[in-house]
């Protein structure tokens, strides 16, 4: 991607987070030199900033993703029973724009649609091997209901509905 399409798409992205209201940290506004320039180990170490991905295919408007991280933990602090596992990620995916299938090992990822449309997320469990069953239902909680769904069943959240998904579900 060219650096003036990144550009726009950041500009897109704080216009639309704006629109909920939502306020960015100061750091949101840094270019990537100041950012840089800064050497402040707390947003460098941790990989907070922007994070636009079109996950190597060139398709960005089909296949791509623009996250903010606000808070990033290091699985390495695990081993010695400090630091957090935990992020928070602002995550904007265009009308129509998909996500590949994955899955966090180790963390929950907590889902909240803050607003805009709605956010469909395709869920399966994982096997005994780590890999997608294809045979077993998926159940989550969402906004404190159990959710019962078929192997690769759709669950739909509407703004301001959200799923918490725990390393045993694979999700798109």
């Amino acid at each position: 991607m060219l650096r003036s399409e990144i550009n726009e798409i950041i500009r897109q992205g704080r216009e639309f987070m704006a629109s909920f209201g939502f306020t960015l940290p100061p750091f949101a506004n840094w270019s990537p030199h100041q950012l840089v320039e800064s050497g402040q180990p707390g947003i460098i170490d941790a990989n907070l900033g922007w994070d636009i991905t079109d996950y190597n295919q060139g398709k960005f408007n089909d296949l791509g993703l623009l996250l903010f991280t606000l808070r990033n933990g290091n699985s390495n602090n695990l081993k010695t029973g400090k630091g957090m596992l935990y992020a928070e990620k602002l995550m904007i995916s265009r009308k129509n724009q998909l996500t590949p299938m994955h899955r966090h090992i180790v963390k929950t990822e907590d889902i909240i649609n803050r607003g805009g449309g709605r956010l469909v997320l395709e869920l399966f469990m994982v096997d005994e091997n780590g890999g997608v069953d294809h045979d077993a239902p998926v159940q989550v909680l969402s906004d404190g209901n159990i959710v019962k769904l078929p192997p690769g069943g759709k669950l739909s959240l509407n703004p301001g509905q959200s799923v918490p998904l725990l390393p045993e579900v694979w999700h798109a």
